[in-house]
């Protein structure tokens, strides 16, 4: 069931009738047990059988974290996730990276890396104490499996949404409601006007790269990067938006991170959610910058190298990983502090090197990145088609970011992403939003286009 497909707008409609008739009639627990039921129908939407392998590592997490203080409890805890996800997405990679042929057909579940992470997350912090037991197996359920955030994220922690799941304030609203259409609506557009549009020129370049001119290759290269970004943004924004009507809070997933003045400005702006996880999961606990700058570095590798393998089980993934990790450890040498450049050409620098590492992330192999790379520096002719898309979504991506910066800059802020949300209580408000819904209506590709961050 994905978010953009008609299916899905009648469910989420439902779902939203059944929440307000729970919370008018019934109790939170009613409530909470109906968006679980619903919960486990979206995601059971692409194959039932994933809802038992859910309902394994949930009830895994709620045992283990119940007596985490003790040793093998907590191991439990920590290694069932890593099991079930290094069985369903790595067991014939390694094999046949080892030369060993496969005799499994393992289906991959849908979002499977997003919530063993969630649940990793709540047993480890329960463990360090950072949070508490959760006692109430319905509210652990719902928080592991809540169907906006479950097949491709953002990865919420439990300490940030299991307290609302305790709050019984936590309703639909009408000032929730308004604000959540406005978040999904620019989530559609990100998705179905923009990155589903990129997606038919970055398709046809990357599936022969050797039939195309050296800079249309570099226009599908920068296509891509505004392609991923829009589609999982869009995403985000869309799951961020569902919860948000049925009233509960989740954070920004994406702040602009294409102004970012270099790459480890980028990490966190780029997809926080999981570089804040890798950060306080795996780069701190392998002790971080704690143990001087070689041990800093050799864990700033291990953590992207790792990261890059979480996004698929593919040695282009893990070498995507390896190139931001060299990045990264290089920024950590003084002389990054030295180099005076003016920031709009930080920037154009820092984007230039991420499309770069997007090739590898794209590519179907390395023979097909390297073939790109080789047309790219060798000046090779070919097809030449300069893609009007591209240009549009440059365009768009450029002005709001410019939008997102005067914004704060007025109101004395950091920038923590942005949405432009208007009071739909008046006429200029509703036009705009109605205006807005047109546009994507009469713009949107109507192609099946899965969102990228499905297969990972």
């Amino acid at each position: 069931m994905v978010f953009t497909s008609p299916v899905f707008i009648v469910f989420f409609i439902l779902v939203l009738l059944g929440t307000l008739i729970n919370q008018k009639f019934f109790n939170e627990k009613t409530k909470q047990i109906f968006l679980l039921i619903a919960s486990y129908f979206f995601y059971g939407w692409w194959d039932w059988r994933f809802c038992f392998l859910l309902l394994f590592v949930t009830g895994a997490s709620y045992l283990t974290a119940l007596y985490s203080k003790n040793k093998f409890a907590y191991f439990t805890g920590v290694i069932v996730p890593l099991i079930v996800l290094g069985i369903f997405k790595y067991y014939n990679f390694f094999l046949e990276s080892l030369g060993i042929a496969s005799t499994l057909k393992i289906i991959l579940p849908v979002g499977i890396s997003f919530y063993t992470f969630q649940a990793l997350s709540y047993v480890i912090d329960v463990h360090r104490e950072k949070i508490s037991v959760e006692k109430d197996f319905i509210k652990l359920a719902l928080y592991i499996s809540f169907f906006p955030q479950l097949v491709a994220g953002p990865i919420v922690r439990a300490a940030d949404f299991l307290p609302q799941l305790h709050e019984d304030g936590r309703k639909i609203t009408a000032e929730n409601f308004l604000i959540g259409i406005q978040i999904i609506a620019i989530g559609f557009f990100k998705k179905t006007v923009l990155a589903d549009h990129l997606s038919i020129f970055v398709d046809d370049v990357f599936r022969v790269p050797v039939a195309f001119h050296w800079a249309t290759i570099i226009f599908a290269v920068v296509s891509y990067a505004m392609q991923i970004y829009f589609d999982f943004s869009g995403y985000s924004d869309i799951a961020i938006g569902c919860a948000k009507c049925l009233g509960y809070d989740f954070s920004v997933n994406f702040n602009l991170p294409y102004i970012s003045q270099n790459v480890t400005e980028f990490w966190r702006r780029w997809h926080i959610s999981l570089s804040s996880w890798l950060r306080d999961y795996l780069y701190i606990p392998l002790g971080g910058n704690r143990l001087g700058k070689k041990r800093q570095l050799i864990n700033l590798m291990i953590t992207m190298l790792l990261g890059g393998l979480w996004h698929g089980a593919k040695w282009t993934f893990v070498f995507w990983g390896g190139l931001n990790g060299l990045a990264l450890c290089l920024e950590k040498f003084s002389f990054k502090n030295k180099i005076n450049l003016l920031k709009p050409l930080k920037i154009l620098l820092t984007f230039a090197f991420i499309s770069f590492t997007w090739i590898f992330f794209r590519a179907e192999n390395f023979s097909d990145a390297w073939i790109i790379i080789k047309r790219i520096f060798t000046l090779q002719n070919g097809i030449t088609q300069p893609f009007m898309w591209t240009f549009v979504a440059l365009f768009i991506m450029i002005i709001s970011e410019f939008a997102a910066l005067i914004k704060a800059k007025k109101s004395k802020t950091e920038v923590k992403g942005f949405y432009p949300i208007f009071d739909l209580s008046t006429i200029t408000g509703m036009t705009i939003f109605f205006t807005f819904v047109g546009l994507i209506l009469g713009l949107a590709f109507t192609g099946e286009n899965p969102f990228v961050y499905f297969q990972f």
